[in-house]
């Protein structure tokens, strides 16, 4: 129950038209290219037929989305997970009347309830499908978004702050840089290889430290994060993520190399992103 009463993470989409343009074309590709549900069995022109159910598709999705939801987002706030759920369902069963009327028409069959009720077991199964790709789709957009965001922000608020890593070696030098120019910090034995931007290009120097005191040295810094058990990195310079749950493997800025995730920090990787 807390879950369903949590508020929905995304916002309402602001293309409607072609939101059920795309959603008119994915119920003909399902129907011509995979022909469920005794499709195949029809000798005339499937592809039409196919057209004609996403055509009413389109059609609905918009004509609800302009009727019910708009009117639903200006009163219901705020907007939670179980009105989003109770709105697609009935979005849904209005999708599933106007298919099922046109069903009757085409191929002849009584408007029965028990007709109706097939017809409507399988457009819920479509739709829960389409909804879960859907919201795998908006829930990638909605993190690269807040991922960009964030990055955006910090990166203007550290503009005109420098960090110093210390050299503990007896006539080391002590390496201070703007914090934006820092891409990662790489363990190596008794030392730490720091790759920065020197002149816009990656360069790499060695300071006679340990990863654990750079990391404590920079815990101010929320943006300079742990991501494997040699590497720490500056997230403002992330530009790709690839990977799983496993582990991933990031790029940063112009550096070629590419920066492991441990598996045991991709779930503080994804609450920091999220």
């Amino acid at each position: 129950m807390s879950f369903l009463t949590r508020t929905y993470p995304f916002k309402q989409s602001e293309h409607l038209l072609r939101d059920s343009i795309v959603y008119g074309v994915i119920i003909w590709a399902i129907f011509w290219l995979l022909q469920p549900f005794g499709f195949s069995m029809y000798s005339g022109n499937k592809c039409l037929v196919a057209a004609l159910f996403g055509l009413v598709t389109s059609c609905c999705y918009a004509l609800y989305g302009w009727t019910v939801s708009k009117r639903l987002h200006q009163f219901v706030k705020p907007w939670r997970i179980w009105h989003q759920g109770c709105h697609v369902l009935g979005l849904i069963f209005f999708i599933a009347i106007c298919n099922f009327l046109l069903f009757s028409l085409l191929f002849h069959y009584p408007i029965t309830i028990g007709i109706f009720l097939l017809f409507l077991y399988w457009t819920i199964i479509i739709g829960v499908i389409v909804t879960v790709l859907t919201i795998g789709v908006e829930y990638n957009q909605s993190l690269r978004d807040r991922m960009e965001a964030l990055l955006s922000n910090t990166t203007e608020e550290q503009e005109d702050i420098s960090i110093t890593i210390h050299d503990t070696s007896v006539r080391g030098n002590d390496l201070t840089i703007p914090i934006n120019n820092l891409l990662y910090i790489e363990a190596q034995k008794n030392n730490v290889s720091v790759c920065y931007l020197k002149d816009n290009k990656p360069t790499n120097l060695e300071v006679h430290t340990t990863l654990t005191a750079v990391i404590e040295e920079l815990k101010a810094y929320e943006n300079i994060f742990q991501c494997h058990r040699s590497f720490v990195v500056n997230v403002n310079n992330i530009t790709s993520a690839k990977g799983n749950s496993n582990g991933y493997q990031l790029t940063l800025g112009a550096c070629t190399n590419s920066i492991p995730v441990s598996r045991s920090f991709v779930p503080r990787l994804k609450s920091f992103i999220a």
